[in-house]
């Protein structure tokens, strides 16, 4: 497992973390997934942050949570996945507004009775601190998120597709449920703007949960 991470742009502290990270994962997945699929996982999930992430220290955080969906998601996809809850995939532009209040809303309603997550067709570097403050008004906490892109087997575990502006980039598989919400872009907006953008996806995000017969909590 060590030599995977001897890359001459990884600096000592983050090859460390990195198989720390590849240890827990594959743990984790154990019976599920071999070594070399969660490395693999592990290795893409980094390169997808390297080139535009601000703090260099985060990187193999932010790698071992998204190779974590992911792992997660393939194995939905390859059946391997018994929980049987439903998963909802909340997409944007920049995975930094819309999305992220989506997904903050549906995982507090929803708690353990379905599954959320979220990506964008061009990353952002930081969730908008607009709709970090927005989300916090209303007692939800999402600082702990980040922006993050999809990818193909993200999609496919998904049972729900949300798409919010991000049109002929928004992945299409079919027969795959989609849903797409005309929902206006909090991006330099200020609070006092952002908040009924806030309050439309609160409606949309329990009307959603109300048609997949989830009690919200």
């Amino acid at each position: 497992m060590d030599s995977t991470y001897h890359r001459a742009d990884l600096t000592i502290d983050q090859q460390h973390a990195l198989l720390t990270a590849a240890r827990t994962l594959s743990e984790e997945f154990a019976g599920a997934f071999g070594v070399e699929t969660v490395e693999r996982f592990l290795h893409t999930s980094y390169d997808q942050f390297a080139g535009g992430a601000t703090i260099a220290n985060f990187l193999p955080l932010l790698a071992e949570r998204f190779a974590r969906q992911r792992l997660r998601a393939l194995a939905r996809v390859e059946g391997k996945d018994s929980s049987g809850v439903p998963i909802v995939l909340f997409l944007c532009v920049h995975n930094a507004g819309r999305s992220q209040m989506a997904l903050g809303f549906f995982a507090h309603l929803a708690g353990e009775r379905a599954l959320g997550w979220s990506g964008g067709a061009e990353p952002g570097e930081q969730v908008n601190p607009g709709v970090i403050e927005a989300m916090r008004e209303v007692g939800i906490d999402i600082t702990g998120e980040f922006p993050k892109p999809w990818t193909s087997e993200i999609v496919q575990a998904a049972d729900v597709v949300v798409t919010m502006g991000c049109g002929d980039a928004c992945p299409v598989h079919p027969g795959k449920r989609y849903l797409n919400w005309d929902l206006d872009d909090p991006e330099g907006r200020t609070a006092e703007q952002i908040r009924p953008i806030r309050d439309e996806v609160e409606r949309r995000v329990r009307a959603l949960l109300a048609d997949l017969e989830i009690s919200t909590r």
